[in-house]
């Protein structure tokens, strides 16, 4: 990295650290349904009410209802049928990331570009960690989706800073490198002021420590393989890494070799996951 890029990212984080520049805020929708989620006695027909308030988001559930990865022998068709097949824990996983989307918007062109690459890419990665956990662990298929969705959610400040500072809007090499080197930090630092459980907190920060040890696989190594699955999706490969050595791929029991990934009798069911958000 740059000493510009290393002086920026290091603006950034005592900004925020001096509440500067302020991290964001989750949003209503996601806040309500996380609410009831934490409400033992809170029914699926309580979560369609808060839900059904949000037009677009309700026809997203339903349509995820009805995805490869969901659907049933019949089509669903509103939403109390779409939560009952989901279930509450899938739903309001998946209600509270989609709600985010909102937080992908800005007020430049150049910025709003760059949060919709980054929200179609989590949407991506957030349907093939929901098939990989669920074909290849024990994990929860609602917290593997959610992983995938905030995983670079640290971008959203930054992009925030380069909207204020045009100089470094225009200067993409350097903002590149600030992005790469400051959004995980700076992604746990949100997750954890949201209040999200702590084995997502730290994936921002884990899904590119393509060499860590940890005895089991966990929301990170989905996220990681996720990540480099899309990007072979694309006819792209994550530069200057040998995936021989991501040691995610042996926890989950897949092969390195993503070209050969027809192999894994989870192509067809990952090309589906990877629109089932969009």
């Amino acid at each position: 990295m740059s000493t510009l890029a290393a002086q920026i990212t290091a603006v950034i984080i005592r900004a925020i650290e001096t509440d500067k520049l302020l991290l964001p805020t989750l949003p209503e929708m996601a806040i309500k349904v996380r609410e009831v989620a934490g409400d033992p006695n809170a029914s699926i027909k309580q979560l369609a009410t808060i839900i059904g308030q949000d037009a677009a988001l309700t026809a997203r559930i339903i349509k995820v209802s009805n995805s490869a990865v969901y659907r049933g022998a019949k089509k669903v068709e509103d939403i109390n049928t779409a939560l009952a097949r989901l279930g509450m824990t899938t739903t309001c996983a998946l209600a509270t990331g989609l709600a985010m989307e909102q937080m992908f918007q800005a007020t430049s062109d150049m910025v709003d570009k760059r949060l919709r690459q980054v929200w179609s890419n989590s949407t991506e990665v957030a349907g093939i960690c929901t098939v990989l956990c669920k074909y290849k662990t024990k994990l929860k298929p609602d917290e593997a989706a959610l992983a995938g969705l905030v995983h670079q959610i640290g971008i959203l400040p930054i992009l925030s800073y380069a909207e204020e500072h045009p100089a470094l809007l225009q200067d993409s090499f350097t903002l590149d490198a600030v992005i790469a080197h400051a959004h995980p930090q700076i992604g746990t630092a949100i997750l954890t002021a949201w209040g999200f459980p702590a084995v997502l907190q730290q994936v921002p920060m884990q899904y590119l420590d393509f060499t860590r040890e940890v005895p089991k696989a966990d929301y990170a190594d989905l996220v990681t393989v996720a990540t480099l699955q899309g990007l072979a999706a694309n006819n792209k490969h994550y530069l200057g890494v040998d995936y021989q050595t991501v040691t995610a791929f042996a926890r989950l029991g897949l092969d390195p070799d993503i070209e050969n990934a027809e192999a894994e009798d989870l192509s067809e069911q990952m090309a589906a996951a990877m629109t089932m958000l969009k």
